[in-house]
């Protein structure tokens, strides 16, 4: 058995399928499906479903049209080695038109929601002294995109 994420755009799909592929490695779009017969979401002959591979993992997207958007209920989290492995994928995401949020959160250029997390951020949020975790987490809240030797500091109460 397997669960694959079924992310629905308007038209975007495999444009979104394609940058997505390019930004993570052990990436591929694998199958490109066009609809038979004019449906609701799409025209006979337009894409209709892709089938891709993200770092390892299955996913499909669907054209559906314009009737569901995206929201930060679901959303994807990378988990980072490091501040130059978060700093890529922040970026990554956010060209074309993406925008930050905050603590670590961004909304791509079609609206998906992506956490860009170094794993050093639970390291010190769930670190053996709550001293320095609160010192932490006050910290992360101040951010957009997290910075961790400015995380490091606070948990060490340099900051």
């Amino acid at each position: 058995m397997r669960i694959t994420p079924s992310l629905w755009f308007d038209s975007q799909a495999e444009e979104a399928a394609a940058f997505y592929c390019s930004i993570f490695p052990d990436s591929r779009l694998e199958r490109v499906d066009r609809a038979a017969a004019d449906n609701p979401g799409t025209k006979a002959g337009e894409v209709l479903l892709v089938s891709f591979v993200l770092s390892g993992e299955h996913f499909t997207a669907i054209n559906g049209g314009p009737a569901f958007r995206f929201t930060e209920a679901v959303s994807f989290a990378i988990e980072c080695a490091d501040q130059a492995e978060t700093d890529r994928y922040w970026d990554a995401l956010l060209e074309g038109g993406g925008a930050p949020s905050q603590c670590g959160w961004l909304r791509d250029r079609y609206g998906l929601s992506w956490q860009v997390i170094p794993r050093q951020l639970g390291e010190y949020l769930g670190g053996p002294d709550p001293a320095a975790a609160a010192r932490a987490m006050t910290a992360m809240l101040q951010m957009q995109k997290i910075d961790v030797a400015a995380l490091k500091a606070a948990y060490e109460g340099r900051a």
